[in-house]
């Protein structure tokens, strides 16, 4: 079984690999239900991030990747008409006792 470090050192040799900061386009026919919870695990992974997990893929990558990540997940919550939804459901999250 891999250690911490080894996966770390995985995970760096893949974003570093030739190809890996080529633009892609890709075409994606999605319910809004599975928009909406892709959007959530894309934010919640990003939190992780912010707030120093050191483990994961996530823990690899830099502040420019995580901007591109964070404009995709509006992109995707505005071709989807949820982004208002989501606004409110971050509101009310925002609003819980921890």
């Amino acid at each position: 079984m891999l250690n911490q470090k080894d996966v770390a050192m995985v995970y760096e040799m893949m974003l570093a690999s030739p190809g890996m900061s080529e633009h892609v386009k890709i075409g994606l026919n999605l319910p809004r239900k599975a928009v909406l919870v892709l959007t959530r695990i894309i934010e919640a992974g990003m939190a992780a991030k912010g707030e120093g997990d050191k483990t994961g893929l996530l823990a690899m990558v830099d502040d420019q990747l995580l901007h591109d990540l964070a404009e995709v997940n509006g992109e995707l919550l505005q071709k989807a008409g949820l982004k208002e939804m989501s606004e409110r459901i971050n509101s009310l999250l925002s609003k819980q006792p921890s």
